[in-house]
């Protein structure tokens, strides 16, 4: 039986060093101030609704209130995913 040929592989090159690139990361300063205010003020909406009975903030949303301060205490949630 005849014997094969063995092809030679070719020796491996690697690839050309790329250059580094320099990535300017955005100032993202603004997001801790901005994230604790909107829970503050989402948890201070919520209590001035209950201590008050309902009176304040806004009279005319009723129990709207409570979602309402869940919003923005979700808005700060939205804010901390910029937070790196």
């Amino acid at each position: 039986m005849p014997k094969s040929r063995i092809r030679k592989k070719a020796d491996f090159t690697p690839p050309p060093e790329r250059q580094s690139t320099n990535i300017k990361l955005t100032n993202r300063s603004w997001v801790a101030p901005v994230m604790l205010a909107l829970f503050l003020i989402g948890l201070a909406w919520i209590v001035v609704f209950y201590v008050t009975e309902g009176d304040l903030p806004i009279d005319a949303l009723g129990n709207w209130n409570i979602v309402v301060g869940f919003g923005f205490i979700a808005g700060g949630f939205g804010v901390s995913t910029q937070w790196k």
